[in-house]
Order: C-alpha cells, then structure tokens, then sequence
C-alpha cells in the first residue's frame, strides 16, 4: 500500500492527515532517536513518492519508539491508528529492538510487554506464560500469536502453547506489536489476554537483504537471510529463513536443530494491495524438565550436588534412545509392543502456513480487509517430565517399591545400569518420565472487516472471524525411568530375587513404570464471531466501542483405555497395571454463544502527550482437554473484566507509557477431594490490580536508559477448599481465596542504559539489561516459594560502512539460578530434606554474528 492510499482508508475523516502526516514522518526517521518529538515537521504527502510495500514497513518499524508509529493490531480498519491515538496498551518492536532484546525464545520476547512473564527456561518450546492477572497457572491459555494479523492456531492446547509454533523472530520480520486486552477482545480469537502479532516484511524496489553467520557459546551454528525484491511493476517477493543447531544444556546429543523458510508475494494498487505469504518450519528441540535443586530455607536455592541448574539435563546418550510399552501380548515370555522414541526430537514442529491480506479502499468512505491463514502439520513431545518424587538413594527407593508391590523386605538385590556395570545402592536416584505425545493439527481462519465512514469523523466497521479446526492426538504419559540423580544420567536396572523367583523392578532399559494414561483422540471445532465497532473523532478525542457474539462447536472422540499387565507375567514389575487403549469411542458435544464487548476513549492534550480509559468484557471458551472427563455443557466460559487508564507522552528528552488497570476474573473450574472422600467441583476466579510501565530517558544525546516493568497485586477469589500435601507427609486442605495468584511476581522490570558512538567508520551501540523478577509461588495456596532473581544481558553492535554489522549478546551473564516454577506436578509442600524439583533459567549464554546488510 502506498502513501497516496492511506488518505483514503476507512478512518475517520479528521484524522486521516493527521495518520497521514504520521507516516510521511515515519518514512523520514531513519536517524531518528527513540525519544524524538512527534513535532517535526513534514512535507505534504503528495511530495513523498509512492514506495514499495517493504520500504513503508521498515519506515514505520525505525519509529516503533516513538507515538508516531502506526499500529494494526487491535484496530479496526486496515489502515491502523498511531500510537498516541491508540486508546489501549500496547508494545511495538522493530526488528532491531528484537535482536537488541535478545530473546531466548519466541514466547520470552513478550516479557518486553510490561506484565507478561514467560517461564522460557525449559528451552525453545514449551514455555509457560502468565499474564498479570489471568489465573494460568501453566502453559499459555491466554496468550494468541499471530502472523500478519492471522492467529497461528485458535486454541492453546496441552502440549500445544501457540509460542511453539513459531520460534525466535528472524530476518523475515519486520517487527511485531504486543496488545493486552483492549479492543483485541472484538477481533480474531477474541483473545482478552495478550495478542502478539508478528508483521512480516515484504519487497522492496531495489533488491535488498542481509545474510548472517552466528555461533554462540552453546555450540550454537546459525545462518540467517532475507530478500526482497521488485517483481514487476507493482509486483513484490521476498524469501528468508534460517538454519541452526546446538547444543543447549549439553544433553551429549545435538539439543536443537531445525530451520524455517518464509516467503511473500505482493501486488500493489494505489487504492490498496494483496498479499500472499507461506512459512514451513521444521525443528526439533530438547525440552527440560524441573531438576533436583538444594533448598535449604524458603526462597534460598543453590546447586544439588552433580547437577548443576543453569545447564544440567537428565538427557544423556545413555537414555537417548528407549521403546515404550504400549500393546500387550499374551504369550509366556513375550515382548509388549511398543513406540521407539528419541529424546533429541523433543518438543519439536514440522508446521507449514499460507495466508493471505486483501486491503481495498473503495472511495466514498468504503474499505474493506480481509485476512486469511492455514495451519497445519505435527507438534510432538518426547521429553522428560518430573514425576513428583524427590531423589533418594537407590536402597530407599528400591525398600519403598518393594513394601509397595507386597514383596518381603531386603530380598537380594542385582542394580547394574544399562550398560552393564555395577549401581552403587548408596548413590542418589531419582524418576522421570518419558512422555510420549503425537499431535496432527490443522486450522483455517478468515477475518473480514467491511468499514464505512457514515459522516466527518465516525466510521462503522462490521465484520466476522471464522476458523475451522482439529486437533488428532495419542499419548502415553508415565514410563517412569530409574535414573541417576546426576546430569546426563544412566539409566538403572534392578532385579529382585527370592530364590525362587526373579522380580524385574526395572525393565533393561531402565522404566519401572509403563503408561500411566493412555490416549487417542480426535476433536473437530468451529467458531465464528460477528463483530460492530464504531470510531468518532470529536475534536482532540477519538471514542471508540465495539460488541462481538462468538459461538463455538466443539466434537471429539475419546478411545477407551482400561489397565493390564502388559506381557500377562507378573514377575516382570515395571510394566504390571499400565494404562492401554481399548475398543470403543466416547463421543463429546460442546455448544455455547458468549458476547465480548470494549469501550474507549482517548484524549490528544498537544500532539505528543494524550490519555485514555477504557472498559472491557472478554471471555475464554474451554478447549479440548477442558471438555475431557466431564459433561461438557457443564464447564463454563470463563470471563474476564477489565478497567484501564493509561497516560503517553513523547518529547526529545523522554518517551513515557504508563497504564493501571483493575481485572476481574470468573468461571475458571477446578476439582478437589473434600475430607469425606468425594471430588467437588468448583468455580474460582481472581481479583488483580496493577500499573504497567515503558519508559525511556534520554539525558544527554547517543545516550539513552530504557525502563519496562509492573507491578501486580493480584488474588484467587470465589474459591472453596484445596488438598494439599503437609511437610510431614500428610494430607491437609486449605482454602486458595486472598491467596497470590500462582508464579506471577507481584514486581518485575528491565532496565537498559545504552549508548551509540559515532565513528568515522559507522557507529558503535551497545547497552546492558539489568532484569529483576519479584517473588512467586509454585503453587495455589503459597506452599512452594520461588523466590526472586535478576539477572544481566548485554548487546553490542558495530555497523562499519554501509553493509557489514558484527554484534555480541549475551544474557546470565552472571550466572544466577533464577526459578521460574516449582514441583509443577505436587501440590502443596514439595521440598524435603532441603531438596526441591525446580527449574531454573538458563546459564550465561554469548553468541557472536556477523552480518552483511545490502
């Protein structure tokens, strides 16, 4: 789309110079300081050439610092709003910001939205996500990842958060724009926590890209490219991807390894423009699991002897390869069949997108866009994950297993590992399961918007989102391994005998343990939501308000699964009383309509200082694995309340975004046995107030400090009892409500001092990040502390001449053990004799790159 267009798109009349100004400015930024005033003056836009689709991107994304910027996500007409007009909290990074941030993964990008805090520790996938205020709890229900306005899939799954589907923003992005609630409750998912939708480039006129080599201090080996090219006339491509490997927290096996290809294709009109774009991702990542830590006093946490935190794993050559039991056989001396799994296909994807964009100014106040995305492909798991149980020495575990199977105590005893050397009954073991989940997906979405401006200043827009979808799993969770309590650990064998019988406790693999849940399913859902918002520029404000009516089907056939020894024998231990599939399909209905709704107003005091209010009303429709175990139409649609005032002033000394809400949350289900033994089903919810920041100072000139935080007051409301587990071992219940919400911090910011030198030969930049992350708890009724933490990053950048740029990152640079979650899978008090299940982050990891842009 051209600058000659963007005076006919369907925004209100009075603000169309006033947008179009914005980004005739935007165009002319290149050396433009995060902190500039949005009073330069500009040309007229019919001075400004028409420029290719990709050169008005990257303009707009050199200003993602300032109130100048235009936003599309959370807007209702093609054409975006600048950001000082936007009446809603949201977070802009070009695509250097990214790369100066650093993020280890695609979901810890969206810690620079002040109170999202991703638990990224677990390595490229898999992340939890919490949003302040949104009772998670794990995983990322509320959290929707989109590309070019497009949800990546419309539903956070069990072993399926939507960061998983992407990975670390590369080349092909332009930049990506973070929205908390606000009017994203009308819009795509209608997700009412946080939307982070990631813009990709486009051509350009002149060819233009970069191609970059990085290693890092993980083994990492890194090529990156990008391209962007002129077609015809009017007629636009590009092509980029990447490939790595490493060798995060040294499993003995290459950890991550994988790549992804991205291309798009553009036709441009002065009136409006189509794009087409597909993206194929296929990688394997090693995920991990909470690790045995020392943790002798209450939010005191240090290393557990032979398993270093910040860089240990139970992943070794010796547990790399395994087969999981899975169908029983029926001859006397028989083998189960089973499922060869390998640990370093990990968490990994092998997902592919098309899509398209159609934006069309028809003049007369008429415009319309359309958005159109397909998903589809596998996400699976086989990983490692804590069982619950603390390490112990061999001899304790094998008494306890021995008084649990009813055997004599002290029978003679054979524990060799894997390999066939002797195991020390004295040495400290621990078990893990190998979880095993395949899972074939595919969606489809389609979101118009039909806008009309009915007179000067008001514009109505109407539209509807649409996606199909499904989901295909089978899993088998359990299979338990005996391991050493060590970082890549053996595997152990143990043998019982009586002198009559031999008792295999372990299998020769090492599991004393077959599958505790065995799955297969297959779910089918539809949603569609209709949608009205209406904008009114009325002098120095501009309102805005909206209603949406989603309906969402859901049907799924769940196999039945029953218990067997699995080989008929019942002297080999490790595989009695598994969980099999049976015959037969259990068949799910679901069907609700629940509306959303937002209202807000923004106030323009000068041309770079306004504030805003807003209300609004978003719900949350139960997935998949919610509707499983229970009559459906029985779980509720959660629904979230929000209130929010926010404040933006920009001028050449400061950059200021500052938010406080209240949110209110209803209808999150839970299930609890009360002390007469029966399940009790309940509903609770939360009650958070908070204020987010986004800052930058700029006291002298080349110099900026760059602050981002919150701080979250928030509690579980409208609960009843939770069982628990007492230090002592005893079941104890208590009640959640005034409790803090589960692994949120009540604080949490960023600070970054930077500095750019000006040479004779290009410029220098570099900055450090000081991160500090407040207090948690694991769990629901404060009997798991996490502590606090903080650690340090840096960046640093040489631009020499016009093409070559040589950078270093590097993040823990001081090496602290960070706990971003508990004994996720314990309920209650988890540490005993000093000694908990818990992850950490990351140790320091540096990387070099060496790029050249042309």
């Amino acid at each position: 789309m051209n600058s000659k267009s963007l005076t006919r798109l369907a925004l209100p009349a009075a603000i169309a110079a006033t947008l179009m100004s914005g980004t005739v400015y935007a165009q002319q930024t290149s050396q433009t300081t995060p902190t500039q005033s949005s009073t330069t003056t500009t040309a007229p836009a019919s001075a400004t050439p028409p420029a290719s689709p990709g050169a008005q991107q990257a303009a707009n994304a050199k200003n993602a610092s300032t109130l100048e910027q235009v936003v599309v996500t959370g807007t209702a007409t093609f054409g975006g709003v600048k950001k000082i007009d936007a009446a809603y909290s949201i977070t802009s990074l070009s695509s250097q910001q990214i790369k100066e941030a650093n993020p280890i993964s695609a979901a810890d990008l969206l810690k620079q939205s002040p109170g999202v805090y991703p638990e990224s520790s677990g390595g490229q996938t898999g992340a939890n996500i919490e949003v302040a205020g949104f009772p998670g709890g794990g995983d990322a229900p509320y959290v929707t990842f989109q590309i070019d306005g497009s949800p990546v899939y419309p539903m956070a799954l069990s072993f399926l958060d939507q960061s998983s589907l992407t990975r670390i923003p590369d080349d092909t992005i332009d930049r990506v724009e973070i929205v908390q609630g606000g009017p994203a409750v009308l819009y795509g998912t209608g997700q009412p926590g946080v939307t982070a939708n990631f813009i990709q480039k486009q051509g350009t006129d002149v060819p233009s890209g970069d191609i970059g080599y990085t290693a890092g201090s993980d083994g990492l080996q890194r090529i990156d490219g990008f391209l962007g090219f002129k077609i015809a006339n009017n007629w636009y491509g590009s092509i980029g991807g990447w490939w790595r490997r490493d060798d995060y927290r040294d499993p003995q096996f290459t950890a991550d390894q994988g790549g992804q290809l991205a291309a798009t294709l553009t036709r441009d009109w002065d009136s409006g423009s189509l794009m087409f774009y597909a993206r194929a991702l296929k990688d394997h990542n090693q995920f991990v699991t909470d690790t045995p830590i020392l943790n002798p006093s209450q939010g005191n946490f240090s290393a557990y002897p032979g398993f270093n935190p910040l860089y240990g794993t139970f992943s070794s050559k010796a547990d790399q390869y395994e087969t999981i039991q899975t169908t029983p056989c029926y001859t006397a001396g028989c083998t189960p069949g089973g499922i060869p799994v390998n640990l370093a296909k990990g968490r990994g994807a092998d997902i592919h997108m098309f899509g398209g964009n159609f934006d069309w100014d028809f003049g007369n106040g008429w415009s319309l866009s359309d958005k159109l995305n397909f998903t589809g492909g596998q996400m699976n798991t086989i990983s490692f994950f804590s069982t619950g149980a603390n390490p112990t020495t061999l001899g304790n575990y094998i008494s306890t297993a021995e008084a649990a199977d009813g055997l004599p105590a002290g029978l003679p005893v054979t524990a060799t590992y894997t390999n066939g050397q002797p195991a020390s009954l004295n040495q400290n073991v621990t078990t893990q399961g190998l979880w095993y989940v395949h899972k074939d997906i595919a969606a489809i979405s389609n979101e118009f918007h039909i806008s009309k401006e009915l007179f000067e200043g008001n514009t109505l827009t109407v539209g509807n989102f649409t996606t199909v979808y499904n989901d295909h799993d089978t899993w088998y969770l359990g299979n338990n391994m005996l391991l050493q309590a060590v970082s890549n650990p053996n595997p152990i064998v143990v043998d019982l005998a009586d002198g009559a019988n031999t008792y295999q406790l372990s299998s020769n693999q090492g599991f004393v343990g077959g599958p505790t849940y065995a799955l297969y399913e297959r779910w089918n859902g539809f949603n569609t939501a209709f949608f009205l918002t209406d904008t009114w520029k009325l002098g120095n404000w501009l309102f805005d308000a909206g209603i949406r009516d989603e309906r969402e089907r859901a049907s799924g056939g769940i196999q039945n699964n029953t218990t067997k020894d699995l080989d008929d024998n019942p002297y080999t231990l490790y595989n009695n009383g598994s969980s099999v599939l049976a015959p037969g399909l259990n068949y799910i209905k679901y069907q609700k309509t629940a509306p959303s709704w937002t209202i807000g107003a923004n106030y323009e005091f000068t041309p770079n200082m306004s504030a805003y209010v807003r209300l609004n009303d978003g719900v949350h429709f139960p997935g998949f694995d919610d509707l499983r175990g229970a009559y459906p139409n029985s779980v509720p649609v959660e629904k979230i309340h929000n209130q929010e005032i926010g404040f933006k002033y920009q001028s050449d000394w400061v950059y200021l975004d500052v938010s406080a809400y209240h949110r209110l949350f209803y209808g999150v289900p839970y299930t609890y046995t009360d002390p007469q033994g029966q399940q009790i089903t309940l509903l609770y919810g939360s009650n958070t107030k908070g204020v987010n920041l986004s800052t930058t100072f700029k006291p002298f000139e080349h110099f900026t400090v760059t602050l981002s935080g919150d701080y979250m007051d928030g509690y579980y409301s409208n609960t009843g009892l939770q069982e628990y587990t007492t230090q002592s071992g005893a079941t104890a219940f208590a009640s959640m409500y005034g409790k803090v919400l589960q692994r949120q911090p009540r604080v949490q910011f960023r600070l970054t001092p930077a500095y750019t030198l000006p040479t004779s030969w290009g410029s220098l930049r570099g900055g450090i990040t000081y991160e500090y992350v407040g207090n948690r708890y694991g769990d629901l009724i404060e009997q798991q502390p996490l502590g606090n933490y903080y650690d340090l990053s840096l960046f640093l950048a040489a631009n020499v001449g016009q093409h070559w740029v040589y950078s270093i990152n590097g993040t823990n640079l001081t090496n602290q053990i960070g706990i971003t979650e508990g004994n996720a899978r314990l309920f209650g008090f988890a540490s005993t004799n000093g000694v908990i299940l818990a992850r950490s982050i990351m140790g320091r990891e540096v990387q070099g790159q060496i790029k050249y842009n042309f």
